[in-house]
């Protein structure tokens, strides 16, 4: 597995990290957009996902679309597709869905991501 596979999640994990944590204080979607600072976490979640997917669709590139689909507990199509949506819709943004991926979806990729980043060292060890 190339190194450059490996860099891609470490950076992917530590925007789950950086979502997760943002996401804290997010008691329901209202907070998003109720208040300036909501909207300022809505804002900082929403590059943290757009770079989730973009990283995602270079993982793809990168391995043949083959490494992601080994693990399909995981929506990576529709994690690719939120970034497409942010990225391209930003004022259509709905508050619901996001909350929902922090809520329901953030934690899981984490731990799957970190499973595939044991998985590829694993591999990579010379006496395995």
């Amino acid at each position: 597995m190339s190194n450059q596979v490996l860099i891609i999640l470490e950076q992917i994990n530590e925007a789950l990290k950086t979502v997760t944590t943002r996401f804290e204080p997010v008691i329901n979607s209202n907070y998003f957009t109720d208040s300036p600072e909501g909207k300022e976490k809505l804002d900082g979640i929403c590059m943290q996902l757009i770079a989730i997917g973009e990283s995602l669709k270079k993982i793809d590139k990168l391995t043949d679309k083959k490494l992601l689909q080994e693990y399909s507990e995981i929506d990576w199509i529709g994690a690719k597709g939120v970034r497409d949506i942010i990225s391209h819709h930003y004022f259509d943004i709905d508050a619901d869905e996001i909350y929902w991926i922090c809520d329901q979806q953030i934690i899981p990729m984490q731990l799957t991501v970190e499973k595939i980043i044991s998985d590829i060292n694993a591999a990579d060890f010379p006496h395995r």
